[in-house]
């Protein structure tokens, strides 16, 4: 019987994963871990660790203990957050995964999950489109840890056969949690300003586009391509996947139509050179055609669905 161990399960991606998890697996069989013990209280239905992943025996000791046959690796230090202290972010990025990879190695652990990110691309890859493979050359930490955890995934699958999986998330966004410190985070903090009947204030320019996913298209991607049968997955650095694309303009006027008040200002800062290396769209071919990826939602069936459902969870503020 599988056994599920989340490692930074508290952040915008893991808190909501894990509860799917838990849906697939049964509460009892996954472990929710994070470095915050505060943290516990978002995970009622299921088991619930402290752990700093960066303690690679803590961490070995309880995948021995719980018998693991799973990890989710999620932890990681983000784009804009990472730049203010790059050492820490390769450090706490690489190392993190690295543990991960040996001890899956070491005791023949089932499956791997690590997220990457459009941040392996850069300044000299194709914008429109941007194929699964093409050059890269991120000009950000956490774009550089990315592209050589790719790097290293694909080895442990070639060199140990490690059956780790990987996507390359665009900007994920939902209603569920804050934003996390990422460039593409305005398109989560723009739904909160709304609710909250307050002007939104854009670290980015209103014609940069960028790649986003709302986050249930991102939950069903992660558990479709875990779920795929070991031959459909040809690719072991990372699939290529897209939802939409839109610029702040865009997602602004989609916001609009529900609620017509809104008002955006633009205050540019050091994110928007972040934003420039990015892609403006991503051509994920090869994860359609290998395990039949999907997105379900547009841009403004996205709105609708969050304007509906964010003030539940962050009631606004007055």
């Amino acid at each position: 019987m599988d056994k599920i161990l989340v490692i930074g399960a508290a952040g915008q991606l893991g808190s909501e994963l894990t509860r799917a998890l838990a849906n697939q697996f049964g509460n009892d069989q996954v472990i929710a871990t994070d470095l915050r013990a505060t943290a516990s209280t978002l995970f009622p239905y299921c088991r619930f660790e402290v752990l700093d992943v960066m303690n690679k025996e803590a961490l070995e000791t309880l995948v021995k203990k719980e018998r693991i046959t799973q990890i989710y690796h999620l932890a990681a230090v983000l784009s804009a957050t990472g730049e203010k202290n790059p050492k820490f972010a390769w450090q706490l990025n690489m190392d993190s995964l690295l543990h991960v990879l040996e001890l899956a190695k070491e005791y023949g652990l089932e499956k791997i999950y690590w997220p990457s990110s459009i941040a392996v691309f850069g300044p000299s890859t194709p914008k429109v489109n941007t194929p699964q493979f093409c050059e890269k050359d991120p000009n950000t930490v956490y774009g550089i840890s990315k592209l050589a955890g790719e790097g290293w995934c694909n080895y442990y699958f070639e060199k140990f056969g490690v059956d780790v999986r990987s996507l390359r998330y665009p900007g994920l966004i939902g209603y569920k949690s804050r934003p996390g410190g990422g460039t593409t985070d305005y398109a989560v903090d723009i739904y909160h300003k709304a609710i909250a009947n307050q002007a939104f204030t854009c670290f980015l320019s209103e014609d940069t586009y960028l790649p986003m996913m709302y986050m249930p298209d991102a939950i069903k991607a992660t558990l479709d391509l875990m779920n795929a049968p070991k031959e459909a997955i040809q690719i072991r650095s990372s699939y290529n996947l897209a939802g939409m694309s839109f610029s702040p303009k865009e997602i602004f006027a989609s916001i609009k139509k529900v609620i017509p008040s809104f008002e955006i200002n633009y205050q540019v800062d050091f994110r928007q050179s972040i934003a420039d290396s990015w892609p403006d769209s991503i051509d994920d071919s090869r994860a359609r055609a290998d395990w039949g990826w999907k997105p379900s939602y547009d841009l403004d069936s996205m709105s609708q669905d969050i304007l509906k459902h964010l003030p539940a969870f962050f009631p606004p503020q007055s």
